[in-house]
């Protein structure tokens, strides 16, 4: 028995044990004021659904690696075929060197890539080539989900897949991406948001909750809480996708606690790069986001 299998096995004598029951969901849904419908996809019977990873070099581990370890630990009852097929995807299949130095081998190139019923796409550590965004581009025309995780949102709005939609991304750069992509509506304190076709997750570990949301608009309530229960994962922002709440409030500049208006992190004073704008003083903790801010500076807030 490998090791799946042998946590399957053990799921399947403790779940009633370990994971709320749907009162206690119903519940909490409600203390919420939330909506406990959600968008059905339709998974074939006979067969997985293919999921790509869109890597390149530096990109975030947990972002990707949150959401393969839901996909691979799915487990839908009766089924009798895998629910996810998955695979990685870069510009070529050279290794690549990952977040905290780990060597990635990309399964493909996208040249030669399957097509996947479901692309995500995690925070990068540079600009997305050109090949990368006509691959999610017109790979996305066809698929049931593009997904983003953290700043990979960046790459979705590069490509076009976010005017006119609803997004999140990391807290530290949900005002970079409104100033840069002013088309999309951008918010803040989502754990993930479910924009139909295209959905878009915040910081990091948000990627497991969207992962977990997408088991379910897949195969259901019971499938996402069995799979949860397999991962001993004890989040429940799978179930509230405005559950940031310590993110939902724009953070206020002060003189005794400036604040980057790119980024939204406290600077010091004393060594911070500052101007002035509009009667203001701007603080900024880095050259380079100073260079942004000049050159829209009308598209960030300054109290």
């Amino acid at each position: 028995m490998d090791r799946r299998e042998l946590v399957k096995a053990w799921t399947a004598t403790t779940l009633a044990a370990t994971v709320p029951s749907e009162s206690v969901f119903a519940a909490a849904n409600a203390s919420r004021g939330k909506s406990p419908e959600i968008s059905r996809l339709t998974a074939p019977a006979d067969k997985p659904l293919r999921v790509a990873f869109v890597l390149a070099k530096d990109a975030e581990v947990v972002d990707f690696a949150g959401p393969w370890g839901v996909f691979e630990y799915t487990d839908v009852p009766d089924r009798e075929v895998a629910a996810f097929d998955l695979y990685t995807v870069a510009d070529s299949t050279a290794p690549l060197k990952v977040s905290g130095g780990l060597t990635v081998i990309p399964d493909h190139a996208f040249a030669d890539a399957p097509h996947p019923q479901i692309i995500v796409v995690p925070a990068l550590g540079g600009d997305p080539s050109d090949a990368m965004l006509e691959w999610i581009r017109q790979s996305a025309a066809q698929t049931d989900l593009t997904m983003s995780v953290c700043n990979g949102a960046f790459v979705l709005a590069k490509a076009g897949l976010l005017a006119g939609k609803d997004a999140t991304a990391h807290h530290g750069s949900v005002a970079l991406l409104a100033a840069d992509f002013p088309e999309t509506h951008v918010k803040r304190g989502a754990r993930f948001v479910d924009a139909g076709g295209v959905s878009t997750a915040g910081g990091l570990t948000s990627g497991i909750d969207l992962a977990l949301h997408v088991v379910e608009r897949y195969f259901g309530r019971e499938a996402v809480e069995r799979t949860a229960a397999h991962l001993e994962y004890q989040g429940r922002g799978w179930l509230d996708p405005n559950s940031n709440v310590a993110f939902a409030k724009k953070p206020i500049s002060t003189d005794a606690h400036p604040i980057c208006p790119i980024c939204e992190m406290e600077v010091d004073k004393a060594t911070a790069i500052s101007e002035h704008y509009r009667n203001h003083v701007v603080y900024f903790c880095s050259q380079e986001h100073k260079d942004r801010f000049d050159k829209t500076p009308e598209r960030f807030v300054i109290p």
